[in-house]
């Protein structure tokens, strides 16, 4: 039986609007953060006391010493930078964002702090117990007390001006340590998040994608992914650390940070304080910094360095300020929201066993082959009588495309969170990758039903396969069907585009 080209197009078409309404109705709720009402606290902020910004006094030298540190699991090296000054000097550790690394990235900023007359030290974040999938917050902050211990107990430094300073990530795990560790002389939070892990990122993400000029669906398709996502430390709650602050805090955020919601953050920040009584806080708006307190990606913003030094060295009179949050004005657009948890059929769990099953049905073909061969079975002399090798022919087309559907997906998402990490990008590269990925989950529909109509006409022509064509058969097309409900789950047929 042929079916026509008009026929299978009809078919192809009804199915596509199936799939949409399938994705519509089983997919959670759209993830649509609304635009963040101005506040009058933030719209008119009064410039910074001329005293915090003056030049700051700096030596010409410093010593710089490299140690091992015990940790939990593991050892830790860190480096110590240190005034060559005699007596006794404040002191800071450096806690660092997300991601690996080693304290050489604070080297800028450590020497700079020790010709100020500060002792730093940067360490190694630790590689055992912290992951991609798994962090916990509390055992960072273990390390970071460590780190204090060290520098509390040199002859060069005074107990009692001897603090923590975190960025980013750090802005969860330096309240974890401070809260425990009361005799911490301050808290030095930069680009510091406040809000969930997800909700974080999720904004982050969202002031992303339009910079980029995203289509709706592939902030639904990445939201929709994070939804599933069941890694504890996402939700997070950071405001119970931050109630446990009892010493001075310095809160520093760039206007033109694209990673956080430093509106909402303040807002979390300054309320947890308040309930808990500490109202020793200095919330500083630098104009133009990054997340990094960088000019887009260059130097420090010019006010960083000297906020932080001269804060630091003027404590305890800097404590309690006259003018508790100043600076440029800062923009928030959009309501850092949190992204709706995804039902059970999202969860990570099942698409990963969904991709897994597949697996085992694009697997099944090439393997069946095989052992019918090993047990001796001519497949070429079945291949001269049947409609075999056309059909074959069609199968692997629709399995190399489900492989290649499910890599244009990884590429894609790979690509926007690199994107979103740098804050760099181009909206051609992801309306080109958006166009992929979705033209690819229509030709493995396409795919699907003419292969689909190829069987059900040879077996109304009287074709009868044997058992192994059938396990192929039904493996492949079981295969593209749970990808095609995998793909109208996360967008790829919704519309409009």
């Amino acid at each position: 039986m042929n079916v026509g080209r008009g026929t299978l197009g009809v078919i192809a078409g009804v199915l596509m609007v199936l799939l949409a309404a399938v994705g519509h109705l089983l997919s959670p709720p759209a993830f649509d953060p609304p635009p963040l009402p101005a506040s009058p606290q933030f719209s008119d902020l009064p410039p910074q006391p001329a005293a915090e910004v003056r030049p700051v006094a700096r030596a010409d030298g410093f010593r710089t010493e490299t140690i091992l540190v015990p940790a939990r699991n593991e050892t830790l090296k860190a480096t110590i930078r240190a005034p060559l000054a005699p007596g006794r000097h404040p002191a800071m550790v450096f806690v660092q964002g997300s991601g690996s690394g080693d304290g050489g990235e604070f080297t800028q900023q450590a020497e700079w702090l020790a010709r100020a007359g500060i002792v730093t030290l940067a360490y190694d974040k630790r590689t055992v117990g912290y992951s991609f999938r798994s962090r916990d917050f509390g055992l960072l902050a273990d390390d970071a007390l460590r780190m204090l211990r060290v520098l509390r107990e040199r002859p060069d430094v005074d107990p009692a001006r001897a603090g923590l300073w975190g960025v980013s990530e750090g802005g969860w795990v330096v309240p974890i340590a401070a809260a425990r560790d009361p005799h911490a002389a301050f808290v030095v939070l930069v680009s510091s998040p406040n809000v969930s892990p997800l909700r974080q990122v999720a904004w982050a993400l969202n002031e992303q994608l339009l910079r980029l000029h995203a289509p709706t669906g592939v902030r639904d398709l990445l939201t929709r992914a994070m939804g599933g996502v069941g890694f504890d430390f996402l939700r997070y709650d950071g405001v119970p650390a931050l109630r446990g602050i009892s010493r001075p805090v310095l809160a520093l955020y760039g206007t033109e940070d694209p990673s956080i919601p430093f509106v909402e953050s303040t807002e979390t920040l300054t309320g947890a304080l308040t309930l808990s009584g500490n109202t020793g806080y200095t919330i500083r708006f630098l104009a133009g910094a990054d997340h990094a307190m960088r000019i887009r990606g260059g130097t420090y913003a010019p006010d960083y360095l000297p906020t932080l030094a001269n804060w630091i060295r003027d404590l305890p009179h800097t404590a309690r300020p006259s003018v508790p949050m100043a600076g440029a004005t800062p923009v928030q657009r959009f309501v850092a929201s949190d992204v709706p948890a995804a039902p059970w059929w999202g969860d990570s769990t099942i698409l990963w066993l969904t991709l897994c099953l597949a697996a085992v049905g694009y697997v099944a073909a090439p393997v069946t082959e095989m052992v019918v061969r090993l047990r001796g079975r001519d497949l070429r002399l079945q291949a001269t009588v049947h409609l075999w090798p056309a059909l074959r022919r069609r199968l692997r087309r629709m399995a190399w495309t489900g492989l290649g559907e499910l890599a244009a997906v990884m590429a894609f998402i790979t690509l926007i969170v690199l994107f979103s990490v740098n804050q760099a990008g181009a909206w051609p590269a992801v309306q080109a990758g958006w166009l992929v990925v979705r033209l690819l989950a229509i030709l493995m529909l396409v795919q699907t039903v003419t292969t689909f109509m190829a069987v059900i006409g040879g077996l109304r022509d009287g074709w009868e396969p044997t058992p192994w064509q059938r396990s192929v058969i039904a493996g492949v097309l079981g295969g593209t069907t749970l990808l095609l409900l995998t793909a109208a789950y996360y967008g790829l047929f919704a519309f409009p585009w």
